[in-house]
């Protein structure tokens, strides 16, 4: 998988509702949900449920740093497919 597709793939979902689990260091995990609002060349941005933004770039998808899950009515529908 290339960063390209990757950054295909999240453009295709601009405006839909995504959780984000940040793998971070020292095995500590940080969860998000909220909203696929802009993409950019490197980066992509979440607007999170409580009026947060968080930017993540697509090589944190690549090297599973993050984890990006599609929210459909607040159930956790699918990982999205290009993380593998």
């Amino acid at each position: 998988m290339t960063i390209e597709k990757i950054k295909n793939n999240i453009d295709s979902k601009l405006g839909d509702n995504v959780k984000i689990i940040y793998n971070g260091s020292r095995n500590k995990k940080e969860e998000y949900s909220g909203i696929i609002s802009e993409t950019y060349n490197y980066i992509f941005i979440i607007k999170t449920d409580s009026d947060e933004v968080k930017s993540f770039s697509y090589r944190d998808v690549l090297t599973n740093t993050i984890e990006l899950f599609l929210i459909n009515c607040k159930i956790y529908a699918k990982k999205l497919a290009f993380l593998y």
